[in-house]
């Protein structure tokens, strides 16, 4: 609800996954991560902010693998809330997205993620 340091999901190691059911099927058009800012964090910096990561749209929660809509790189350096353009042709709608973080910043312990949004059109 909030962005205070600390208030994340956060998972062991720099590589995890998170799927997230919507609320209906939309026609996804771009995806934002948010993260705090360095200015906000209690060390300075943000080394446990997702860096490579990708997206993909499932069928269902037990698909493997589902349709790759694009690999990205949150920028340290950039804004908190960043906004990635679906980057790979698509012509279906999906309710179930599914966000997989490949490495982080350089944290050896953990990786937060603050926020993760969806956009598209149903």
């Amino acid at each position: 609800p909030d962005m205070y340091p600390g208030n994340c999901w956060a998972f062991k190691g720099s590589q995890g996954y998170l799927v997230v059911r919507l609320s209906m099927k939309i026609y996804p058009t771009a995806f934002t991560v948010e993260h705090i800012p360095k200015t906000l964090s209690p060390t300075g910096n943000i080394t446990s902010a997702p860096r490579n990561f990708a997206v993909y749209g499932l069928d269902d929660e037990y698909q493997e693998e589902g349709k790759l809509l694009g690999e990205y790189v949150y920028d340290q350096e950039g804004e908190p809330l960043q906004m990635f353009p679906v980057m790979e042709e698509n012509e279906d709608a999906f309710q179930i997205v599914e966000l997989r973080i490949f490495s982080n910043w350089g944290h050896a312990e953990y990786t937060c993620l603050y926020r993760f949004r969806v956009h598209g059109k149903p």
